[in-house]
């Protein structure tokens, strides 16, 4: 047979199946390849909150879409160009986010009458025996069955040989866009290295999938994406909690302290406690509590003590960690507190990505109560920001929020990492002595408002801490109402004057005046620069300002948004971001809200911004 080679600048897949299917490790390890051919990529995993949702049915699809390209990318793309579905429920949740004429790769396994009466298609019609998919190319492949036949001479039970099928379409795969196996069967090697028939079973099916592809008559066409033009360094594939984890790793590095997480698991934010209890090595010391509060106490208690404390959670956790934030800013301690957003409210869609805890890191305490907030905007941006939350909470004695969400904690990117002398150094702000004659006041301030960082114990240096409001300079308890009042001040005015230390806002593209600014912040960053870049390929004037620094805000932006005619903020909440725009700018933002649990797409944005100059 002949084989045709074709070159594309880049591919949109979909991969769909069940959530016991593999269809996440499957997309992760055609990611790692991409990666490893130096392609720019972008990924998107998507996946049902229970642990074993419903075989079968349209909520328990579990997907992972991969977006790579010989070209820069910011998101995972807005439709797909291949779809791998499983069953019949995959099928049925994807098929519209296909591109028309774009490959349909099924396994006809799924597609029986149990499973498309689960996925409730009308009268038990099967899809692939009518002409509803004529629009695509559909490769039909009994991966079930052929993934059986594979291990035949294995001594492994049905259900044992059926967890290997993602692998039979993994090498299927790796066949059509000219890949090679070995990362993935390093993987396994890796990763089963005491379990002999599972690692062998792998191997055999990702090979018997990768000779299919290779010997059938049916598939002719092979396909490939030249490696993208990106600035020269070291790069690696990184997911958002995992860079965030090494920013934190590399922050205790940086200042010298050890770092302290405490913590208790919840869905997207627990993968930063697993990178970091991997690294004891580092000096990073992780406690699992029995609860969202012990998990911020006990690491206020770090701090105190003079580490570096950080917790992380997501929405309904930072709602119980309020209290224990407000004791924080009370004691005017380090502490970094991790928010993945998610969903909500209560249980909400824990495994789906949101932006609606802005208003809850702003106002969510009880009282007075200003803490800065920074956010990223791309899963490799998670190292950056981590690194700058703790610097922030060290130099200015003070908690910090840092709101990253599901959608950034879960893709990955090629992250080009730093060397460790590239990255600034922190100084923590410790006083261990006491000059002749000299009172020790607790609350004595610097030029930026922040007190002394005293480890408890430290001789002639002893003081007392707690929730009850303080006295000026003694640190002592105080009723007093004009005590209270400027203390309540000197707070605000100390979050407000990190403004001072940060960098201006800068406009990520576009002109400097002109009719529209898409100001946006967290992971609207890739839909809004792409379709931003695209109008102005048109000559549109259009601009895009990107926010990292959320409060205080960058003490230029105000004289920016004034530059255009009109601001539109997109969100993926309610509306949180226009309306603290609209209260300290008094500017008629205009918000685009989506609140589906998925992503903005570029595609329609481009289509708000211009019906706003229409």
């Amino acid at each position: 047979m002949s084989d045709q080679q074709e070159v594309l600048q880049e591919v949109v897949i979909k991969f769909a199946g069940d959530s016991g299917d593999g269809m996440q490790l499957t997309g992760s390890q055609f990611t790692n390849n991409s990666a490893l051919l130096g392609l720019d990529l972008a990924t998107f995993p998507d996946f049902p909150a229970e642990i074993r949702a419903p075989i079968g049915t349209v909520p328990g699809v579990s997907g992972f879409q991969l977006r790579f390209s010989s070209d820069r990318i910011y998101t995972p793309g807005d439709a797909c160009d291949v779809l791998v579905a499983m069953n019949a429920a995959a099928l049925k949740v994807n098929l519209t986010a296909l591109k028309k004429g774009g490959k349909i790769i099924v396994n006809t396994d799924g597609f029986d009458a149990k499973n498309l009466r689960l996925a409730n298609y009308p009268d038990v019609v099967n899809p692939l025996e009518n002409d509803s998919l004529q629009n695509y190319e559909v490769i039909k492949m009994d991966v079930t069955k052929m993934t059986r036949e594979a291990l035949k001479d294995f001594t492994m039970g049905t259900k044992e040989k059926d967890r290997a099928k993602n692998m039979f379409v993994l090498g299927f795969l790796y066949w059509m866009y000219n890949r090679d196996m070995n990362n993935t069967i390093s993987f396994l090697e890796e990763k089963f290295s005491k379990r002999k028939d599972i690692l062998e079973s792998n191997v055999k099916v990702l090979q018997a999938g990768y000779h299919y592809a290779d010997t059938t008559e049916t598939f002719t066409s092979r396909y490939s994406v030249n490696k993208a033009v990106m600035p020269s360094g070291a790069y690696r594939s990184i997911m958002g909690n995992q860079a965030l984890a090494y920013g934190l790793i590399a922050a205790s590095s940086k200042s010298e302290l050890p770092l302290f997480l405490g913590t208790y698991p919840i869905t997207p934010a627990s993968d930063i406690l697993h990178e970091l209890s991997k690294h004891k090595s580092f000096g990073i010391k992780s406690f699992q509590a029995e609860d969202e509060i012990a998990a911020i106490t006990a690491a206020i208690g770090a701090s105190y003590g003079g580490s570096i404390g950080v917790t992380t959670t997501s929405g309904p956790g930072m709602a119980l960690k309020s209290e224990a934030m407000g004791l924080a800013v009370m004691l005017e301690l380090p502490l970094v507190i991790c928010d993945v957003q998610r969903g909500g409210p209560s249980t909400g869609l824990p495994t789906k990505t949101e932006q609606s805890d802005l208003m809850q890191a702003y106002y969510g305490r009880n009282g007075e109560c200003p803490m800065p907030i920074v956010a990223p905007c791309t899963p490799s941006d998670c190292f950056d920001i981590a690194f700058e939350a703790v610097r922030i909470a060290i130099d200015h004695m003070t908690p910090v929020i840092l709101l990253s969400d599901g959608y950034i904690a879960n893709g990955a990117e090629p992250w080009r990492f730093p060397k460790a002398s590239d990255l600034n150094s922190i100084k923590p702000n410790f006083k261990t002595t006491l000059e002749e004659g000299e009172t020790y006041l607790p609350y004595a301030r610097n030029e930026k408002l922040a007190r002394p960082w005293v480890v408890p114990g430290t001789t002639g240096l002893e003081h007392r801490i707690g929730g009850l409001e303080k006295q000026h300079l003694t640190g002592n308890i105080s009723y007093d109402p004009a005590n209270h009042e400027q203390m309540v001040k000197i707070r605000q005015q100390k979050v407000d004057d990190i403004a001072l230390h940060i960098p201006d806002q800068q406009l990520d593209s576009g002109p400097e005046k002109g009719k529209v600014l898409v100001l946006g912040w967290g992971s609207t960053y890739g839909a809004i620069k792409s379709a931003c870049e695209d109008l102005q390929q048109q000559g549109v004037s259009v601009a895009h300002a990107h926010i990292r620094y959320v409060r205080p805000f960058p003490k230029n932006l105000g004289k920016l948004i004034a530059n255009y005619e009109k601001v539109l903020i997109p969100e993926i909440n309610n509306g949180q971001l226009i309306k603290i725009i609209r209260d300290q700018f008094l500017v008629n933002a205009i918000g685009h809200h989506k609140i589906m649990g998925v992503p903005i797409t570029k595609g329609e944005l481009v289509d708000k911004i211009k019906s706003l100059l229409a």
